[in-house]
């Protein structure tokens, strides 16, 4: 089911933690767009990171999602950089149909000087290393992993690589975090973190008109080069002139709202929306899952993890703590 943006004042909005899908037919282009509030403030503030840190996996946290919700089978998808930054490592796991959770990795010590030192972009929190991004479709299927060098981008322009080397299609991303300051039913100050995101690709079943210059014999671009030598169909030229145009706080902005964003941007070439898909902040982990690891562990290591008489786990995502009788898992005498 879906329905073309006549006048954003007309329309019933899907609101905050909602990706909505869009078509833009005259430009041959489609996309979805997002804003995420309370499931995103859930995620960060149960983990209370510093600021950057923040900033950086909420950013992590909107690519996933609006990668996510594009599959069209159960499974999930993953995405996980490994770096020597301060923060050497982000991980956000998205399953389908909507359920989303994350955690970041990082050093105290060298967060704490590079906040000090104000170098902390989003390219100096992570440095050099790799972003894998994984589809995983469940047992007995095979994995399908993209890998992007990190090397000084930041995601926006990561995340264009990875779909101009993985999959060839052309693609625009925009993504932005706030923390905004609302009045609490107390009446005091309540800070949340907010953030949105829109990404928007050629359409891959349209004829991909973008054509080679007439260059010399033999200087023929090769596939490591950059597209330089390429030349951008129109459409897809007006597509990102019109992206461009975008101020990172109408993205994160509730009284905007993807949609009305959706027909500032659209609306003179008749953009279509179609059903919105809630994200939910939903951690799978389970008491059953943490006992099923610990029963593949040794004896010795049972032992190892035995602290004031119990084995303590908690998990990396949710922050939730379980805790076991060691006896379950050692060999009965």
């Amino acid at each position: 089911m879906s329905d073309t943006i006549m006048h954003p004042d007309e329309y019933i909005f899907a609101g905050d933690d909602a990706v909505v899908p869009f078509q833009v037919a005259d430009l041959d282009a489609r996309g979805r767009a997002v804003q995420l509030g309370p499931a995103l403030d859930d995620i960060l503030n149960r983990h209370d990171y510093p600021e950057p840190v923040a900033q950086l996996l909420a950013e992590a946290i909107v690519l996933t999602v609006l990668l996510g919700t594009s599959l069209k089978f159960d499974g999930k998808f993953i995405f996980q950089s490994q770096s020597d930054g301060p923060v050497d490592m982000l991980v956000v796991d998205f399953r389908t149909p909507n359920s989303v959770r994350a955690y970041a990795r990082y050093d105290e010590d060298r967060l704490a000087d590079a906040m000090a030192k104000r170098r902390i972009s989003q390219e100096e929190l992570m440095g050099s290393g790799t972003l894998a991004l994984t589809v995983d479709q469940g047992e007995h299927t095979q994995r399908y992993q993209g890998i992007v060098a990190l090397d000084g981008s930041n995601l926006e322009e990561i995340a264009k690589t990875y779909f101009r080397q993985s999959e060839q299609i052309p693609t625009d991303v925009r993504l932005s975090v706030a923390k905004l300051v609302e009045r609490g039913d107390d009446g005091k100050p309540v800070e949340q973190w907010r953030a949105g995101g829109l990404i928007v690709q050629f359409l891959p079943e349209s004829e991909l008109r973008m054509r080679q210059r007439d260059l010399p014999a033999g200087d023929a671009p090769n596939a490591d080069e950059d597209d330089d030598h390429l030349v951008e169909d129109d459409d897809w030229a007006e597509i990102k002139a019109l992206v461009a145009t975008i101020e990172s706080s109408e993205l994160t902005d509730p009284q905007v709202g993807a949609e009305r964003l959706l027909y500032r941007l659209f609306h003179e070439r008749g953009v279509r929306v179609f059903d919105a898909v809630t994200v939910n902040d939903d951690c799978s982990c389970s008491r059953e899952k943490i006992a099923g690891v610990l029963s593949g562990f040794t004896a010795e290591e049972i032992t190892d993890s035995i602290e004031e008489g119990k084995i303590s786990v908690t998990c990396e995502f949710c922050s939730t703590q379980y805790e076991f009788d060691p006896a379950e898992f050692l060999p009965k005498n």
